[in-house]
């Protein structure tokens, strides 16, 4: 029976694949988090998040070879997974501005969701009902009223910090047209959230986060838990894209697993996701 000998040239191979394929497990695992919280907030489906992290694990496995270094093997990943999620996303037509109206009378109206909301706040570690985590469960919902690229743009940005050079690399696009669709997806959402937000601006038509404490948090003084926050505090004397960055800042702290509110909150957005697909199909245009 013949016996293989293996060459320096393939031990230096084999050992090559091998440091690769621990360094992209390594990236994997460091950048895993961020990733699915990025793919949740585009698509605000957990099983749509949970489907396109592991896709872009088997794929960024199959395609390693093709990585030649030229940006951070974050960007890549997240470039994958962008790819995948654009794909997901490209034939479903866009929220509305006014989700927020359209999902709150429908949650109000059934019985059946508060029933499951109230057992998990009363029974789950991760069922509380905080003002700033409903802020970025907020911000999901009506970024999802963006043309897709600027959604993608805003959260790379804005929530995760990404370069333009990196989210041009990411969206295989130009400088400019990444500098285009942040100039307009930032204007578009400090426009609604300044006609919406009641949190901030007393003409806001949203009371969402103030009628959901009342009911999950009857006996907590809402305006106290308020002030709390940077972006309440200053609403008064700051500028609008000022309160933007705030708001961002806010999202930037929390992970939508594993903050005290993400099984509260994850179960809301899965309401308003089924609520809006519905809505979307009789909605001629």
């Amino acid at each position: 029976m013949s016996q293989i000998v293996l060459t320096n040239a393939m031990y230096i191979t084999i050992r090559t694949i091998q440091m690769k394929t621990d360094q992209l497990t390594k990236e994997f695992e460091q950048s895993g988090r961020q990733l699915k919280s990025y793919i949740l907030r585009i698509t605000a489906s957990v099983a749509d998040a949970e489907d396109i992290v592991q896709d872009t694990f088997i794929k960024a496995t199959e395609k390693f070879d093709t990585f030649k270094g030229q940006s951070s093997l974050k960007t890549w990943l997240f470039a994958i997974a962008s790819n995948l999620a654009k794909d997901n996303l490209r034939a479903r037509k866009r929220w509305t501005e006014n989700v927020t109206d359209i999902t709150r009378e429908a949650a109000l109206s059934n019985p059946r969701f508060l029933h499951e909301a109230m057992l998990i706040r009363t029974t789950s570690p991760q069922g509380q009902f905080e003002i700033k985590e409903h802020i970025a469960f907020c911000f999901t919902c009506i970024a999802k009223s963006l043309p897709l690229e600027q959604q993608i743009c805003i959260l790379l940005k804005e929530v995760y910090e990404f370069k333009i050079n990196e989210i041009t690399q990411i969206l295989n696009t130009t400088e400019a047209m990444i500098k285009y669709y942040l100039h307009t997806g930032r204007s578009k959402m400090i426009h609604v959230f300044e006609d919406r937000c009641a949190l901030i601006n007393k003409q806001g038509v949203c009371h969402q986060c103030s009628e959901l404490n009342g009911i999950f948090n009857p006996k907590q003084k809402f305006q106290e838990e308020v002030v709390k926050i940077d972006m309440a505090r200053e609403a008064e004397k700051a500028g609008k894209e000022h309160l933007f960055d705030l708001r961002m800042k806010v999202i930037q702290g929390i992970d939508p697993f594993e903050s005290n509110a993400a099984e509260l909150q994850l179960h809301h957005l899965e309401h308003n996701r089924k609520v809006m697909e519905k809505y979307l199909e009789k909605d001629p245009g």
